[in-house]
């Protein structure tokens, strides 16, 4: 090993450290704080407009700053593939430390890994985001939009800004969902301070993000909501899916409680922006693509 390989290695080890770190501190804050009650409950209030601050949206795992969301081999290196070419920078993926607990990457089988790097090959034609389809669980926590908690002493319920996406946090044992659906079926308990949601029941055609990570129809993701101070959430979601990865992962990451005094979820129901992406062409005089 050359000393250039060696000075990487020991720069790895440290980052891996720290992130070990950083969210064992953040979990041992989570557990040390006592949150007020809902009213007349036992339950802490988790009520309130909440917002991920992270780069999880564009890749969950550790990454670097790439040319595009979508890439293809130029003279010197990747460059903008055609279709987001003309988007410059704005297409451009910026670097993240990545929220998996450990700061691994996804453990994928061989031929999953293969589908997602199709998938990162082909972004804008496979992305459902693009589309403005349901983002799914545990996406949507971390879409670059708000979300907002509902609850009370016998009711969770989630809505988000992305697309009007919303959930029903059963808090009775549903059994099996009766069919899956873009955002599954949610069963959540209390454990102590913290919220726990079994989500089951997905349809397959859900990311993790925008560089192409994706699960089967066999995914369940167990979510725990706890807060950590009065403006903070720490979240984790362990994801299982026996027919895409060769082990469960994690990824955690804290919330932050928008403060803004007029802050409140906006329509963003995007279906109509990409109307013209969807159908266009099916115009009786389509216009230029």
């Amino acid at each position: 090993m050359n000393q250039r390989s060696a000075r990487c290695a020991r720069a790895l080890v440290r980052l891996f450290l720290a992130m070990t770190l950083l969210f064992t501190g953040m979990t041992a804050a989570a557990a040390d704080y006592k949150a007020p009650r809902l009213k007349g409950t036992k339950q802490p209030d988790l009520n309130g407009i909440w917002q991920a601050m992270n780069e999880a949206n564009w890749d969950v795992e550790r990454h670097m700053a790439r040319a595009g969301v979508q890439t293809r081999e130029g003279p010197a290196g990747p460059v903008p593939a055609v279709s987001v070419l003309r988007m410059g920078a704005a297409a451009s993926v910026p670097p993240g430390n990545g929220v998996i607990v450990g700061g691994g990457k996804i453990p994928y089988t061989e031929a999953a890994l293969k589908k997602k790097q199709e998938n990162q090959a082909d972004w804008a034609n496979r992305d459902p985001e693009v589309k403005c389809f349901l983002p799914g669980v545990p996406r949507a926590t971390y879409m670059p939009q708000p979300f907002q908690i509902f609850h009370n002493s016998n009711s969770v319920f989630i809505a988000y800004q992305y697309a009007g996406a919303v959930r029903d946090i059963l808090l009775t044992d549903p059994g099996e969902a009766p069919v899956d659906s873009w955002m599954g079926q949610s069963f959540g308990k209390w454990e102590g301070n913290t919220l726990v949601v079994e989500v089951t029941g997905q349809l397959a055609d859900t990311w993790f993000d925008r560089s192409g990570n994706h699960h089967s129809e066999q995914l369940k993701v167990t979510e725990r909501y706890t807060p950590m101070s009065p403006n903070h959430l720490w979240y984790e979601a362990k994801i299982e899916d026996p027919a895409t990865f060769t082990e469960p992962w994690t990824i955690a990451m804290p919330l932050y409680r928008r403060m803004e005094p007029d802050a409140q979820l906006m329509d963003f129901k995007c279906v109509e922006f990409v109307e013209e992406l969807m159908y266009g062409e099916f115009r009786r005089n389509p216009l230029p693509r």
